[in-house]
């Protein structure tokens, strides 16, 4: 069974940092292009970044330059460094693993909230 776990999540002020974790159980996160996506309240769910397999990365126009996405294959865990953190970053955050094969799932976690308030 895959399983998908967040934390990290919180309540943090304007300015301030929060580090996500994503632990996976299941698969061999090596393979897969893994993801932080996130949904605020009545908003859709949006790529925040993503690593492939190889290492490439690429970020949503609005966290560049403030958020880092690394993954450590040997813990199967993937992180993404929050810096700078803004109230229009709140919302809850979801892993993702994907292979982007077409008969092949998509995993995801439960997600994490995270709350950027003064």
């Amino acid at each position: 069974q895959v399983q998908l776990v967040e934390s990290g999540g919180g309540l943090v002020q304007p300015g301030g940092s929060l580090r996500l974790s994503c632990a996976a159980s299941g698969i061999s996160i090596g393979i897969y292009t893994m993801g932080w996506y996130r949904q605020a309240p009545g908003k859709e769910r949006e790529l925040v970044a993503a690593v492939t397999s190889t290492g490439t990365t690429n970020y949503a126009d609005s966290v560049k330059g403030r958020f880092t996405i690394s993954r450590d294959n040997a813990k199967n865990t993937v992180y993404l460094q929050m810096n700078s953190l803004k109230p229009e970053d709140t919302a809850v955050y979801y892993c993702n693993a994907d292979r982007h094969i077409a008969w092949l799932p998509v995993h995801w976690g439960q997600g994490t909230q995270v709350t950027v308030s003064s």
